[in-house]
């Protein structure tokens, strides 16, 4: 058998033409050989060689070409070089950056190496004025190279470099950087220095952030920066005219749960977390739980409403103080009249209200409530969302004080939550934190009927048009909402505080249209502004107003004739209700 019949049949012309150069030049080493001709022996040896280790680089070209022509790996600098704590960038829904991996430096001091003590000690500390003196001593009087600090710009690492010191190095680290400073501090949140998420988005998009990062693509956020700023600038404008303890503001959209803006104030700079106080960074919208007060009708009504038990033009005798269990229930500025359950919810009255939860019947308001999510944590994917403080029995007294936004204490995210399920057709959506994919649209839970939807649409607008939500009202957008002024307990006195309040506004616009129409919830709330009148119609309802007209353009809601309320109620001063 020759050597050509070893070949693969698969391939016959290519290996015969191989075999016959390979069978040609070894009878021309045999030829050269027979001849004693040593040296044209060496020759065709040598080129031999050549001629193997040139078809090698050859095939070694061809591989490395098509391998970066055509190979998958490193596309997008997916897994190119990442570090251990690698996290993708984060950015808004219209892909605005809001937090990013940036290369910083960590310097570290050999004691070994340092020539001069006292001007390594003063150059360094004349960079770096918050390097601790007492750890900078102690690294320059030991004897093997430590870390001194950590987190440098690539300036002040050159301005250290050009101080030529012996003994002082550098080590590249990466570090999480917000380039927005304190703009949406609390939803996107920060990183701990070895890259894992403390707070806000950063915790709670974990896992998303860490695959981001391998994959080479950014993780976008629901909110929208123009909502953002101006929902901050809102915010901070009413904290700077009430003081109060604190404040938060929340947009979403009530269709789809994403949150389109959320501020707590207090902020913080996400990049250096450890300056801001506890009070800073403490997430208000999510981590905190207050006591809502009169925005709970809306909830009460509802059930109303959905039960059967009452109908827009139902009526309620509100002259005389209800007792209800051990409790006398009186109202904030008391009518002294028979109201319609549409007066009811535009004077607030407390009086009207209990007695609508008391044909409602603890049983069926505690159901609602569940289903409405009040009793939960809002379901969202940040980390800080508050467990609510609810009563342990449905009794008498707890549907009394729960029916107008006493004894049971949510946080805001849950209240927005729950809203976003009155008006939103009747059903119970999650929140998110992520940009959602263009016409998302979640089945979510019944909890309402339809009708009952459109209805509470209705009469928040007549609440805004002549209710106690009337500063709230943005000319075009026929804004809808309901004011929350809620007595906060005092342990000095043992006992609910006339002064201490949470005032509030809970908003929807634009009240009009299909059920499937475009419509946004807006929260502004205050914790203990400081002033004459407190009141949620006063404090809140007029930066609400304010900006609905600022971002109602970014939202796509153009400006229409406004809608003629529900009939059947007296106008009614924001003073007047809670």
């Amino acid at each position: 058998m020759s050597i050509a019949d070893l070949a693969p049949h698969r391939f016959p012309a290519a290996w015969r033409w191989v075999i016959e150069r390979v069978w040609r030049l070894e009878h021309a080493f045999e030829r050269a050989k027979a001849a004693g001709k040593a040296e044209d022996d060496t020759r065709l040896r040598i080129l031999f060689v050549l001629a193997v280790f040139g078809l090698l680089f050859l095939f070694a070209g061809v591989g490395a070409t098509f391998a970066a022509l055509f190979s998958d790996a490193g596309k997008g600098g997916a897994g190119a070089g990442l570090a251990v704590n690698a996290r993708a960038d984060l950015v808004d829904r219209n892909g605005q950056l809001l937090a990013m991996d940036l290369v910083h430096y960590a310097v570290y001091v050999d004691p070994n190496e340092v020539w001069d003590r006292s001007e390594t000690r003063k150059g360094l500390l004349g960079v770096l004025p918050q390097l601790p003196g007492k750890r900078l001593d102690k690294a320059l009087a030991g004897k093997q190279r430590r870390f001194i600090f950590g987190g440098l710009t690539p300036d002040q690492k050159r301005m250290i470099h050009d101080l030529g010191l012996p003994g002082v190095s550098f080590e590249p680290e990466v570090g999480r950087s917000y380039p927005l400073g304190n703009t949406g501090s609390h939803l996107i949140g920060f990183a701990r220095p070895d890259g894992s998420g403390m707070a806000g988005a950063e915790a709670g998009l974990e896992p998303a952030l860490v695959a981001g990062a391998k994959d080479g693509k950014p993780v976008a956020l629901s909110i929208d920066l123009r909502v953002q700023g101006a929902l901050e600038d809102e915010l901070a404008a009413a904290a700077a005219e009430f003081r109060p303890r604190g404040a938060v503001g929340i947009v979403t959209d009530i269709h789809t749960g994403e949150i389109l803006g959320m501020a707590s104030w207090p902020d913080f700079d996400p990049n250096r977390p450890g300056a801001a106080s506890p009070d800073q960074t403490l997430n208000r919208a999510a981590a905190s739980v207050f006591e809502m007060g009169s925005t709970f009708k809306a909830f009460t009504v509802a059930i109303g409403l959905d039960t059967g038990v009452a109908t827009p033009s139902s009526m309620f005798d509100a002259r005389t103080p209800f007792q209800m269990g051990y409790r006398t229930i009186h109202d904030y500025h008391g009518t002294n009249r028979i109201l319609s359950l549409v007066e009811v919810f535009n004077h607030s009255s407390n009086i009207g209200t209990a007695k609508l939860a008391e044909s409602i019947g603890p049983e069926r308001l505690a159901g609602y409530f569940k289903r409405f999510g009040l009793t939960r944590p809002a379901n969202i994917e940040l980390r800080e969302s508050a467990r609510p403080l609810t009563p342990k029995v449905w009794g008498a007294d707890d549907i009394a004080s729960v029916s107008f936004g006493h004894g049971i204490d949510v946080s805001p995210l849950t209240l927005a939550q729950a809203m976003g399920a009155i008006l939103n057709g009747g059903n119970m959506i999650p929140l998110t934190i992520r940009k959602q994919k263009e016409g998302y649209c979640p089945k979510g839970v019944p909890v309402i009927s339809e009708k009952t939807s459109m209805t509470m649409l209705q009469m928040m607008r007549a609440n805004v048009v002549g209710g106690t939500g009337r500063k709230a009202d943005a000319v075009g957008y026929n804004v809808g909402g309901k004011t929350g002024t809620g007595e906060k307990y005092d342990p000095a006195i043992r006992a609910y505080s006339g002064y201490k309040q949470i005032a509030s506004f809970a908003a929807v616009f634009p009240t009009d249209g299909p059920v499937t129409a475009k419509r946004y919830f807006v929260l502004i709330l205050l914790d203990e502004p400081q002033g004459g009148i407190r009141t949620g119609g006063i404090v809140a309802a007029p930066a609400v107003g304010r900006l609905v007209e600022r971002i109602a353009p970014f939202l796509g809601v153009p400006r229409r004739t406004p809608t003629i309320p529900m009939i059947g109620m007296t106008p009614v001063s924001p003073e007047d209700g809670l």
